[in-house]
């Protein structure tokens, strides 16, 4: 891919498909064998980064809402009851 600021997760995976497809062919040559597996290797980084960072939001928001409801239970522990 040489437009790396139009990548996405999405395009990315879908190339590393189509590389696995060109390989699983057998008529690469041993040439672009070699390139392919370079590009695949730095689309893979590129994923797991991507991946990283989505589970890297999914845990902060994890903790915003753990600390929401420790707020709201330490709030609602606080108030008299009747």
């Amino acid at each position: 891919m040489s437009d790396d600021t139009a990548q996405t997760y999405e395009t990315a995976s879908a190339r590393i498909e189509e590389i696995i497809r060109r390989l699983d062919s057998g008529e690469a040559g041993l040439r672009e064998t070699l390139d392919l597996c370079g590009e695949a290797r730095t689309l893979v980084e590129f994923c797991a980064g991507e991946l990283d960072a989505v589970s890297s939001g999914l845990e902060e928001l994890r903790l915003d809402d753990l600390v929401a409801r420790l707020e709201a239970g330490a709030g609602g522990a606080a108030s008299p009851t009747s």
